[in-house]
């Protein structure tokens, strides 16, 4: 990718906390809603959110990825959306635990990186800086 290290590490951090943001309502402020919510998946018990812009090979099927309704209305378990399911494959060069690629093909998988929180899994940091 053309972007440098330190914008899309920046770039990425902010995502992944926008994302975690957009997933909670907060229930203190009357219900009000977030504008949207993140592109999250389960699988095998970790959550992950999409990593963009990011040049990886797809490899073996793993399972199925489970993305929970959207709950962007601040009401708990008040959704009509339904729960999505798709294929998790694995990420050359890279632990499950530490991403996964998601989509309904190979070809049409996205890198998902683990959310443990407002920064990347350093493996997946380390992964995207080596593939510039």
């Amino acid at each position: 990718m053309n972007r440098t290290g330190r914008s899309a590490g920046a770039l990425l951090s902010a995502a992944l906390l926008m994302a975690a943001a957009a997933c909670t309502a907060d229930g203190d402020n009357g219900g009000g809603a977030s504008a949207s919510c993140a592109n999250l998946f389960t699988y095998d018990d970790h959550s992950y959110l999409d990593v963009q812009q990011v040049d990886f090979t797809v490899g073996r099927k793993l399972g199925v990825a489970t993305q929970p309704p959207c709950n962007d209305t601040g009401q708990s378990d008040k959704t009509d959306e339904p729960t999505t399911t798709t294929n998790a494959y694995k990420v050359a060069g890279l632990s499950p635990k530490a991403a996964v690629a998601i989509g309904d093909t190979p070809k049409e998988a996205l890198l998902f990186a683990a959310h443990t929180g407002a920064d990347l899994p350093p493996e997946v940091q380390k992964f995207i800086d080596e593939a510039r």
